[in-house]
């Protein structure tokens, strides 16, 4: 069969390797990923989509695998037979999913990743610099700590929001602990209903224990999770109402008092609004003339002002000794 291909780019190289090594499932990351360099990069044979969405996965893997080595040797690196990387890939995709034989099938390619290394930078993402480390790490949970890697992921921590997702790691390392080196990746689902739809996916797939952190108004949530819920699992719902309102009111108002600092307008009492704190924070902003209240911007605000463990709140406090006796996975080494 004649075979032409076009060049992947560095920049498409980094990019396809980046989504590869993501947390996510396997079956889902590899064949998009595959999918996309075999329809854009293989000139002859010409697949469509739909054309490989009924192909047997060993061919796609293999289709995938010649793109990009052949890209790799053809931009002057060094293909070298080493697969360490690939099997070490394939042995923690295995230990934190539930891999059928198709995709397995996936995850055992001789794509040349030693070949790409040097391409990888300081400057690159988590889990590119973890494949890199990949290589020679003798231990990869011990690399994971020394480095602040992130991956291997050993727990995941599912948050409704973006201020959780902000401020819960920035929290945790005023207190002493490195989310990065203890493997504890954050999921923002976007809202109570969308925590509920991605926890139901993560326990038909995904072998990690999950800490579950939900607004005080989620009970009917609870409920729909708790049938599922595992051993590993743990549920936290939150006494004061939503994340907003369990962050300790001097850190709040230094939070302002920054974000207004060139601002000269009486300030709004808190007990003339409504209860909750993004209530005060929306009549805040509006009555000063400011943007519209939006809980990620203000969320990056309030990190840059967080100085020490006062600025912690008690049930914060509560929620990082919960999620410490969390079981963690034991994954391949």
């Amino acid at each position: 069969m004649k075979v032409k291909i076009k060049q992947l780019t560095k920049e498409q190289i980094l990019i396809s390797i980046d989504r590869l090594t993501r947390f996510k499932e396997p079956e889902i990351k590899y064949l998009r990923v595959f999918t996309d360099i075999i329809t854009s990069n293989l000139v002859e044979p010409r697949y469509k989509k739909s054309d490989l969405e009924n192909m047997d996965y060993r061919i796609v893997r293999d289709l995938a695998e010649k793109v990009i080595n052949y890209s790799l040797e053809t931009m002057g690196l060094e293909l070298i037979d080493d697969y360490v990387i690939n099997q070490r890939l394939y042995d923690y995709e295995n230990s934190i999913f539930n891999c059928g034989e198709n995709v397995k099938e996936l995850l055992k390619n001789k794509i040349n990743y030693r070949a790409m290394l040097p391409l990888i930078s300081k400057d690159s993402t988590k889990n590119l610099q973890w494949l890199a480390e990949l290589a020679c790490a003798e231990d990869i949970k011990t690399m994971r700590e020394q480095k602040a890697l992130r991956f291997p992921v050993e727990q995941l921590l599912l948050v409704e929001g973006i201020t959780e997702e902000t401020l819960l790691p920035e929290f945790a390392r005023v207190l002493g602990v490195d989310f990065d080196k203890k493997g504890i990746y954050v999921i923002s689902a976007g809202g109570k209903n969308q925590v509920v739809k991605y926890f139901y996916k993560l326990v038909q797939n995904c072998k990690l224990p999950v800490f579950i952190l939900l607004d005080k108004d989620a009970s009917e949530n609870l409920e729909e999770i708790q049938p599922r819920l595992r051993d590993i699992d743990r549920v936290h719902i939150l006494k004061a109402g939503e994340f907003e309102d369990v962050l300790p009111e001097q850190l709040v108002q230094r939070t302002l008092d920054f974000a207004t600092r060139n601002i000269s307008i009486a300030p709004v009492a808190k007990e003339n609004t409504a209860g909750s704190m993004v209530d005060y924070l929306e009549e805040y902003f509006r009555h000063r003339g400011m943007h519209e209240f939006k809980k990620a911007g203000f969320a990056q605000l309030v990190k840059k002002n967080i100085q020490n463990e006062e600025d912690i709140s008690d049930e914060i406090r509560e929620i990082f000794k919960e999620l410490s006796l969390t079981p963690q996975q034991n994954f391949i080494h």
